[in-house]
Formats: structure tokens, sequence, C-alpha cells
């Protein structure tokens, strides 16, 4: 008796962090980036946005005929603050006057995940859901870390496994949600689409 073959894993996501993450779980993804226009990406509350940017994502990637065979996993974030959606900052300006609008308060990190199998053509799309509670950074910590440039290139303006972590108090939720995919609901989502998600490890030996 043999093992049947691993199944391709693709990240449509250009994200260090998910990359990271996965590889630090058990995975070996490739990465291809889907160049979806955000922007364009419409929606009426922040956790559809994220879910809708995680489709297309997704979507975009698995039409590709380089991925034939492939699970596709699209991931996106955005902070929901007061129910407005907020990505990546758009320059310093921005993400300064983003931290301290959000010190000592609490935002919902959304991030939305949809896994598409190119062999079936099904998808399975959901978003989850962490509160991340800010601490209070004084004007001069958030300007060191604004000029440190890591918070224009993450949902936000923040991470939990960066520099800006001695800035937040806690969470309420999935801690790999915020770092930008949440393993549990990866692993439910390729379950409605019939594949368990010990058969993505890189090795069976567990």
């Amino acid at each position: 008796m043999t093992d049947q073959p691993r199944r391709r894993l693709v990240l449509a996501s250009q994200s260090p962090a998910r990359l990271a993450l996965l590889r630090q779980t058990g995975f070996d993804p490739e990465v291809i980036v889907s160049g979806v226009d955000e922007e364009a990406v419409t929606a009426p509350t922040p956790a559809e946005l994220a879910r809708a940017l995680a489709e297309a994502k997704a979507s975009v990637v698995a039409a590709k005929p380089e991925v034939k065979g492939a699970l596709v996993v699209g991931c996106d974030s955005v902070l929901d603050l007061d129910g407005e959606a907020l990505g990546k900052p758009a320059d310093a300006e921005e993400a300064t006057a983003r931290w301290k609008s959000m010190r000592g308060r609490a935002g919902t990190l959304q991030t939305g995940h949809c896994v598409y199998d190119t062999v079936t053509g099904r998808y399975a799309s959901a978003t989850a859901s962490t509160v991340v509670r800010f601490g209070e950074p004084t004007d001069a910590e958030i300007a060191a870390y604004v000029a440190s440039g890591e918070p224009l290139y993450v949902a936000g303006a923040f991470t939990l496994d960066g520099r800006s972590a001695p800035f937040i108090e806690g969470i309420d939720g999935d801690h790999g949600n915020v770092i930008g995919i949440s393993l549990p609901m990866l692993r439910r989502l390729l379950a409605q689409l019939g594949v368990g998600i010990t058969e993505l490890w890189t090795s069976r030996e567990s």
C-alpha cells in the first residue's frame, strides 16, 4: 500500500507572515501573488470585505494554468475599528494618525479565508475575527514605530509578531488570525472540500 501524493498547496498572498506561519506549522506552500486590485473590491462590512478580497485572490490564482491540480489559499485582513475597514496605511502620516486613534482602544481584526480546489472547481470561504486590545504608546513611541517602516506594509498598521507587539495589551481569539491566517479556520474550510489538513503536512511522521 502506498501513500497518496501530497496535494500541491498554493498561497495566493505575498504576506511573509502568512508564509512563515504556514511553514512553522508543517506546510510548504508555493507562493503566487494574485495581483488583485484591492481598492476595486467593495463590501458592506469589514468582515464581508475581508472575505470578498480572499475569494478574489484565490479565484484569480486558481484560474492560472500552472496551478492545475492544486489547492489555492487566499487570505486578506482588515482592521474593523468602529465599523470602518482599515487596511494598509497610505503613508507615514496616516500610520501615525491611525495609531493615535487606536491607542487605548480595541478593534477587531477580520481575516477572510478562501480555499479553492482546482480539481473539483469548488471553494469554501469564511471570515475569522479576533479582538485586538491596543495599549497606549506615547507619541515618541508611535513616531519611532512609524519610522521603522513596518506599519506601512500591514493591515491595520500593526503586527502581533513584529515591532508593535509591545503596544498590544492582548487579544481575544485566534493568535494566528492576527498574524494573517487562522489555522483552525483553514482546517474547517479544507474539511468542507473533503481534504484533511494533515494530508498537506510536509511530513507524515507525526
